[in-house]
């Protein structure tokens, strides 16, 4: 599985010729006759991220325990350091793209994907078989409980912070799966991508997610910003990642579709190929916008079985690994 999975390594040109051929076939996320219009302010509540209590719950662990917690869990104890601005968040969200599941910031779209958060979480690298995906029909609540250790409850109210204290019962699949070494990144994107669309739609909501691993991606990014925001001041590229493969697509869907805890989605790293030190191009997202789906109703079990299918035949390619960290391609924002 594996070494078919590393074979498929595609040529950046060929990507792009691909690609284009794409968008005039098939065109763009939008469908005809969309009328772009500006929303109204977004009121996103992130009341739930305060992770006061859980960091005293792990100051109280001695040694042995952490060094458990790391092997089971990897990097994840940093984010209880990370102070939730609450103001630059909400200033964040009115920038998110809810058709592109991107942040536009003027004519430059920029967004957290696997690669950036698996480096931030310090992940293992990526397997198909072993990404996680919500099974179809699930074991009772009760007996997936019983399968949970204590530190799982940290890991999901640091992640999933549905309500604090109470671990929900769509979270508790995931436990049972992480013990199996699957890789959480793309259920965390799915449902950091789904809150943050809601909330952008509707005009108000709480944002279900890791709001603190949300910011240190985007400190990442912006972090030599002292007062006013100018082009040259964005690393395109974050200093802290490793030259490695682009995931660029999955399957039969021109972009990279995700299962999350509560239902799932997509996006389309081609929209931010800077971020890779890669010149950027227009990419195919026909579809995109309509992939999003809950896991409710009649239909969402063969939504599961289509995503998760797409994942074994997973696409990369080559990244550029020459030119500056920083783009000028703007002269303004």
């Amino acid at each position: 599985m594996e070494k078919g999975f590393l074979d498929r390594i595609e040529d950046n040109a060929a990507i792009r010729i691909w690609s284009e051929m794409k968008q005039q076939e098939k065109g763009d996320s939008l469908t005809e006759g969309y009328l772009s219009k500006l929303w109204d302010f977004a009121h996103a509540s992130v009341t739930q991220n305060d992770l006061q209590e859980l960091k005293e719950i792990w100051n109280g662990w001695n040694d042995e325990i952490k060094q458990l917690f790391y092997h089971n869990y990897e990097d994840l104890p940093y984010l209880l350091e990370v102070k939730v601005d609450k103001c630059l968040f909400r200033a964040l969200v009115q920038f998110w793209n809810p058709t592109y599941s991107c942040f536009t910031f003027g004519r430059v779209d920029l967004l957290p994907t696997v690669e950036e958060y698996m480096a931030l979480l310090r992940c293992s690298r990526v397997k198909v078989n072993k990404v996680y995906s919500r099974a179809a029909n699930v074991l009772p609540f009760v007996k997936r409980l019983m399968n949970i250790t204590g530190m799982s409850d940290i890991y999901g109210l640091v992640v999933f912070p549905k309500a604090l204290g109470h671990v929900d019962e769509g979270v508790s699949d995931l436990f049972v799966q992480l013990d199996r070494g699957v890789t959480p990144v793309p259920a965390i994107l799915a449902e950091t991508f789904r809150s943050l669309n809601a909330c952008r739609r509707v005009g108000e909501g709480r944002f279900v997610g890791c709001a603190q691993l949300l910011l240190s991606w985007f400190y990442s990014h912006f972090w030599r910003i002292e007062k006013s925001l100018q082009a040259e001041d964005v690393e395109w590229r974050a200093p802290w990642m490793i030259p490695d493969k682009i995931l660029y697509r999955c399957g039969n869907f021109n972009y990279v579709p995700l299962l999350g805890i509560w239902g799932a989605g997509g996006y389309a790293p081609l929209l931010v190929l800077r971020q890779y030190r890669s010149r950027q191009f227009t990419p195919a997202t026909k579809g995109l916008a309509q992939c999003e789906f809950s896991y409710k109703g009649v239909n969402y079990k063969k939504g599961i079985r289509e995503i998760s299918n797409a994942w074994k035949q997973t696409r990369r390619m080559k990244e550029f690994a020459a030119g500056p960290m920083t783009t000028l391609e703007y002269d303004q924002w």
